[in-house]
């Protein structure tokens, strides 16, 4: 084993105990075991998921036990790697897949790591990386391939829109992305990238419209004006969207979604709902023939594969949804722009 590890202690943004908020604390650097890297943080932005964690509802309080370090949208450099470990090295710089499966299970078998029967979530059920080292198993680290740090890190959450994006073809057809969001603001450019015909954004929020317009959308909307619907129709000659990337896990948003997407039409669905929305399947879902596709994750490593080609070719920038980067010790800042809904990205720094 190799480990460039330096200081003893480091600091950490952990949920040390069950109940609301976060703390910066001090604790020992992780030493990487067999199959496992050693990584130094160099970027690590903030999820909705870290905010259910930070003000704890009832997901957070079933799922994280504390103590736990926070973060899983990460990129680090490799400085220090345990036994076994052979395909990354120190001095590289990696993104990181979040989840951890157990290479087993029926699902693992067949190809589907991401659904995976006993998946784990870095930041979540194990240590994650809002931390100034941090360690995951050499089979979660993706090469950066020269990628901006806090580009890296962001191929987490842009994977989901990749999956998403992909699940039905979008080449030559009209896409509607509801709820714009960072990986809805993803999707935006995703679909404007592999070349969609028309790209239609929806949020609630100015902030986040306006942003759907700079990653490309041919026509952002306020999802809640009431002639939303009536301009969609009329964009698209009355027949409707031929694809809905579903980022909101607001009812609302889905239900207008499925008014507006075409007979035999596809729906993919990335967000996550609080409450079970009340869909009328017979009118909108079955006599429309539509094709739903439920959206978990990134397939592991395909996602990942079209990611890093879209990045690298240019044909998408995803920067602009990048719009702070704050110090880790201002992470209690970075929190309540999440909570203000007007930011894009966030990322944490050394």
């Amino acid at each position: 084993m190799t480990a460039t590890i330096g200081a003893a202690t480091m600091r950490a943004l952990a949920k040390v105990r069950p109940g609301p908020g976060a703390e910066l604390i001090e604790r020992p650097v992780p030493s990487p075991g067999p199959g496992e890297v050693l990584l130094r943080m160099e970027a690590a932005s903030i999820c909705g998921t870290d905010h259910h964690l930070f003000t704890w509802d009832d997901w957070a309080a079933e799922n994280l036990k504390p103590p736990r370090v926070l973060g899983h949208e990460l990129a680090g450099t490799v400085i220090g790697t345990g036994s076994g470990v052979t395909r990354v090295h120190e001095g590289d710089l990696v993104g990181v897949e979040s989840h951890l499966f157990d290479w087993t299970c029926a699902q693992c078998r067949r190809g589907d790591m991401h659904l995976c029967r006993n998946l784990r979530v870095i930041g979540v059920h194990v240590d994650g990386g809002f931390a100034e080292q941090f360690v995951i198993p050499e089979a979660n680290a993706i090469e950066s391939n020269g990628l901006d740090a806090a580009v890296v890190a962001l191929q987490e959450p842009m994977g989901n829109a990749v999956h998403a994006a992909f699940a039905s073809p979008i080449e030559g057809r009209i896409v509607l992305v509801t709820g714009c969001g960072p990986i809805g603001l993803c999707a935006v450019g995703i679909a404007k990238a592999a070349g969609a015909a028309l790209v239609i954004a929806t949020d609630t929020e100015a902030f986040r419209v306006e942003l759907a317009r700079t990653m490309g959308a041919d026509l952002a909307l306020d999802a809640a004006d009431p002639a939303t619907e009536e301009r969609i129709g009329a964009a698209t000659g009355g027949d409707g969207v031929d694809v809905v990337l579903e980022m909101s896990g607001a009812a609302p948003a889905l239900d207008q979604a499925l008014r507006l997407v075409t007979r035999g039409g596809s729906i993919s669905l990335l967000g996550i709902f609080a409450e079970p929305p009340q869909v009328d399947l017979s009118d909108l879902v079955i006599m429309k023939g539509l094709r739903i596709h439920g959206i978990y994750g990134r397939r592991i490593y395909d996602t990942w594969e079209r990611t890093q080609s879209l990045l690298r070719s240019g044909s998408l920038d995803v920067s602009p949804i990048i719009t702070h980067r704050l110090n880790l010790a201002d992470w209690e800042t970075g929190f309540d722009l999440i909570a203000s809904r007007n930011a894009g990205k966030v990322v944490l720094v050394p």
